[in-house]
């Protein structure tokens, strides 16, 4: 194994400690939120439309997508899919553990993400109560730093990128004033902790950045931003040069500068930055989503480590780019998420643990339904 493949599989495998805690005293607290929806626009002006909960006129954000959005392109969404998504939530639920965790922060971020693609909102929805105590485990995980994460890790930047993501969607949807308090926190050391190349590497230093936990960073100030959040256009800008330095010829990415080899996971979270930082088009994103498809499901192609991130990147690249794109590639994972899933369990795995599999192939699965603002696959401007 070589030593940059060795260097990101440490770097994702971060997420491996499931079981760790945090040896601060976490206060027991409980969410309130009103359910809402937000108007999208990618690093432009952004203005957040709420709905209170006394207002009679308003509709549970939990039962349909964001307003004035139709489906995708239409049939995504089969019964054997549905069937899936509801076996694989049954199992998820079930492994939320007392304190409101699925396992370390990151985790317990992700399972919270997939529960509110279900149109779940913190106390609402069928499993609301969950994602209110997930969200809950989040905040009392936060340090005075803004680091969104209890744990000791060394990819405490993946737990933070991941919490910042889901905070921003609770906040976009809710405006609950003590979510903000947090979310801006962790964006403000999300814009400290870049480095002089433009990217963001395991721990919250602007020492080095590698691919892989850039996108984690981009795609939570981008979901911030959505939410009304300040971000620094600067930072999108100087992580657009760096991502940008990454790509190879054949249209994959390395892993970090001054290293070279493309692979599937890292090369769709490439793409993915690109997208949610606002490149929608241009060579840069064609050349990298002709290299992402090269590894659709059915293709032949040898299967990678990392399969549930790569794949979490991949899907979101595709819609995205929307058209053939998206109309070719998910069908093809969705296919063969639902074949590999646990028929007695409903659960997923080969991949860190069964709940973050889980989670992924839930998040997958239901990216059609669009209930979440940084899924809505909307662009700049509108």
């Amino acid at each position: 194994m070589t030593g940059e493949k060795m260097a990101e599989n440490h770097s994702l495998n971060s997420l491996e400690i499931a079981r760790t805690r945090s040896a601060r005293p976490r206060r027991q607290r409980s969410l309130s939120l009103r359910a809402g929806v937000v108007a999208i626009s990618v690093f432009g002006v952004l203005v957040p439309e709420r709905i209170h909960a006394e207002d009679p006129s308003a509709v549970q954000a939990e039962a349909r997508p964001l307003e004035s959005q139709s489906p995708l392109t239409g049939g995504e969404i089969t019964p054997e899919l549905e069937r899936a998504v509801v076996r694989g939530m049954e199992f998820l639920v079930s492994r939320q553990q007392a304190d409101g965790s699925f396992g370390n922060s990151a985790i317990t971020s992700i399972a919270a993400i997939a529960l509110m693609s279900a149109g779940n909102l913190p106390g609402r929805g069928q499993y609301g109560e969950q994602v209110e105590r997930a969200v809950n485990f989040v905040l009392d995980s936060a340090q005075d730093s803004g680091l969104l994460s209890g744990e000791d890790s060394h990819g405490s930047m993946y737990a933070h990128g991941f919490a910042t993501l889901m905070l921003a969607e609770v906040y976009g949807m809710t405006g609950d004033d003590r979510v903000k308090e947090k979310l801006q926190a962790a964006v403000n050391l999300i814009q400290r902790a870049q480095n002089r190349e433009g990217g963001w590497r395991y721990t919250p230093m602007p020492l080095d950045a590698d691919v892989s936990v850039t996108i984690c960073q981009v795609m939570a100030l981008r979901a911030a931003r959505d939410a009304g959040i300040k971000v620094d256009r600067r930072v999108i800008e100087r992580a657009i040069e760096y991502v940008k330095k990454c790509q190879n010829s054949d249209g994959g990415f390395r892993y970090m500068l001054g290293q070279d080899g493309s692979m599937f996971p890292r090369s769709a979270a490439g793409v993915a930055t690109l997208f949610y930082a606002g490149v929608t088009e241009g060579p840069e994103v064609e050349r990298g989503l002709a290299y992402i498809d090269r590894f659709r499901p059915g293709q032949g192609a040898q299967e990678q480590s990392h399969y549930f991130y790569g794949h979490y990147y991949a899907v979101q690249s595709m819609m995205l780019a929307g058209g053939e794109w998206w109309n070719r590639w998910f069908p093809a994972i969705r296919e063969e998420l639902i074949a590999r899933q646990d028929r007695t369990t409903g659960a997923w795995s080969r991949d860190v643990t069964e709940e973050y599999a889980t989670a992924m192939a839930l998040i997958i699965l239901q990216m059609p339904n669009r209930y979440l603002p940084v899924f809505s696959g909307k662009g700049p401007g509108t």
